[in-house]
């Protein structure tokens, strides 16, 4: 499959991603790749891979069929070899929106297909924006979509379990407390006996974050930060960028408002959009800050796609030290919502032995995920069977 039909698809995938229908680089291929199995001799065969590559609700079928008959149609010979652009495919399909923002459908025959224009699809959905932000890849985020999931973002609350502490209180639960039960005991007389309790006290657990901003992530920095931002407002939260160095971003998030932090961070950071250095980063920490911050059994999340240019041996022993000094050890990886990803990378393979949960951090769903995952954490939680590794075995401690 080349040439015309091929241009036509990359052009017909505009036209639905235009109506709202999600269509990335690696669906686009399994479209040319399944329409070069099936052939173009049948015009409902070629219908019906479309419907089953790119209607993934119920509501997209109406959508998809609309625009392939809208786009898969007979043209005069004077306008087969017009751009579709020219002939105003493009303002044809405005962006989903709420039912009274969708443009009135036309009646008669000029609606349908007139010698003034073309047909124009009316798009009616019944979903918020909100909805098809949850799920969309911050890499791809417009201006203004960026803006929204920000607000998304500010009234998303990170809030980590509570750990125990080692001193005890009266409680309903817990280990007797022998003395207050007897002291109990001689003020009624020793007449009744009610068995005192002590339970464990909790305490808030701390977070650090430790935030890639080399090149590879530029796509991802902006929206990561804005989530880096709201994670700074819990307590006890400590965050970090890194690429080729390692730089404390805690004070300067804490400036007022979010335009104020993120030009005070811009102006901290000296290593934006460069190398990675995941190893060398790391055991400064480790040397620098891992005796003020990992204390009370922090939670460590680490957000990096996992290239790095660095040494990949200092990179497996400075993650096995983190591992031994922390609660948990959490990789964010914004590549890891796709399907077709694989941690293929050197410094991610070196680093998933020593990472006690791998999880995505793509899109504003993946946020909400993350923030019922530290909810939810376990106190007394054990840590898992260790993963296979080229290199030598964390300790535990």
């Amino acid at each position: 499959m080349g040439g015309a039909l091929l241009h036509n698809l990359v052009l017909f995938g505009r036209v639905l991603r235009g109506a709202g229908i999600e269509t990335g680089p690696g669906r686009m291929s399994e479209a040319a790749g399944a329409l070069a199995l099936v052939g173009f001799s049948r015009r409902e065969d070629v219908r019906a891979v479309v419907r089953c590559l790119f209607a993934r609700r119920r509501e997209d079928l109406s959508v998809v069929d609309s625009a392939f008959d809208l786009f898969w149609r007979r043209h005069a010979l004077t306008k087969t070899r017009q751009d579709l652009r020219a002939m105003g495919e493009r303002r044809l399909f405005p962006k989903p929106g709420r039912a009274h923002d969708a443009p009135p459908a036309r009646d008669g025959p000029e609606g349908a297909q007139g010698a003034e224009g073309p047909p124009r699809l009316c798009l009616v959905r019944t979903w918020s924006a909100d909805e098809v932000l949850r799920t969309k890849d911050f890499a791809t985020l417009s201006p203004e979509e960026e803006r929204a999931v920000r607000e998304l973002i500010q009234d998303l609350r990170f809030r980590v379990r509570e750990r125990l502490s080692r001193r005890r209180r009266p409680g309903r639960r817990g280990s007797v407390d022998l003395r207050r039960t007897l002291r109990q005991s001689l003020r009624l007389g020793l007449e009744t006996l009610r068995i005192e309790r002590l339970e464990r006290k909790t305490r808030p657990r701390p977070l650090v974050v430790l935030a890639d901003i080399s090149g590879s992530m530029e796509r991802y920095t902006r929206p990561l930060l804005l989530f880096v931002h709201s994670l700074a407002a819990t307590p006890g939260t400590e965050a970090f960028t890194f690429g080729t160095r390692l730089t404390r971003i805690t004070p300067a998030l804490r400036r007022g408002d979010l335009p104020r932090a993120l030009r005070e961070v811009a102006r901290v950071v000296p290593d934006w959009s460069g190398g990675t250095r995941i190893g060398e980063t790391l055991r400064e920490f480790n040397r620098r800050w891992a005796g003020r911050v990992l204390g009370h059994g922090a939670v460590v999340l680490v957000v990096s796609d996992g290239w790095d240019r660095g040494d990949v041996d200092m990179l497996r022993t400075e993650m096995a030290q983190l591992q031994r000094r922390a609660f948990r050890l959490v990789w964010l990886n914004p590549l890891l919502g796709s399907p077709e990803y694989q941690p293929l990378a050197r410094g991610m393979q070196a680093a998933l032995p020593y990472v006690d949960d791998f999880l995505s951090v793509r899109d504003f769903a993946s946020l909400e995920t993350l923030a019922a995952y530290l909810n939810a954490l376990d106190p007394r939680r054990r840590r898992p069977a260790a993963r296979p590794s080229t290199g030598p075995p964390p300790r535990r401690g």
